[in-house]
């Protein structure tokens, strides 16, 4: 994992990219930068890790449907100002690769934002694309399925993605961001640390 090559990249495509040492230093970054605004956060361990509901919360209006859940919360997370993500995998030439079973997370990051932010360990960068498919279906998607104790997926079993045809599937579609959408300021955090799936 080349990290400074993956950081050169993802300029190159466009996006602004800020790297940690930790993920206080992160999180203490992300509060300064966003405040009185509304944000959405998608479905990301990371943003769990960090504490970013609560740290967010003190100056803005923060929607995550895993603290309050419903369809109204994810309304409101894709309608907020700026949206949090994470990527399940990023290649050393910048790109950004998400797997999503409902899309609400997929949606916030392609469209009406004003600002977008990915916040990702450096766990997650790989070689290239096969190796970022590979993480992103093989470790992301099977970790995630396992949150989720009533899905019956093969994945549970073996911590294999089986491309299954199973009614429980959580992996729907693949996005992969190749650079900034149009109309987004994006910007890429960077964390010297193991987090999320």
């Amino acid at each position: 994992m080349d990290v400074q090559k993956t950081i050169r990249n993802l300029k190159l495509r466009g996006y602004s990219v800020k790297r940690f040492a930790t993920g206080k230093e992160a999180a203490d970054y992300l509060a300064g930068e966003i405040s009185g605004t509304t944000v959405g956060i998608g479905g990301c361990m990371t943003a769990k890790e960090l504490g970013l509901y609560d740290k967010l919360s003190v100056n803005n209006e923060v929607f995550w449907h895993w603290i309050v859940p419903g369809p109204e919360t994810i309304a409101k997370a894709n309608a907020a100002e700026v949206y949090i993500s994470s990527a399940n995998a990023m290649t050393e030439d910048g790109q950004i690769l998400n797997i999503d079973g409902n899309g609400n997370r997929l949606a916030g990051q392609v469209y009406g934002r004003k600002r977008l932010f990915i916040v990702a360990g450096t766990n997650k960068i790989c070689p290239d694309f096969d190796s970022a498919l590979a993480r992103a279906r093989n470790v992301a998607a099977t970790r995630n399925a396992l949150r989720f104790e009533a899905k019956k997926t093969p994945c549970k079993l073996d911590g294999k993605c089986h491309d299954c045809r199973s009614a429980d599937r959580i992996c729907n579609a693949l996005l992969v961001l190749w650079a900034p959408m149009g109309g987004m300021t994006s910007e890429i955090i960077l964390i010297d640390e193991e987090l999320g799936y």
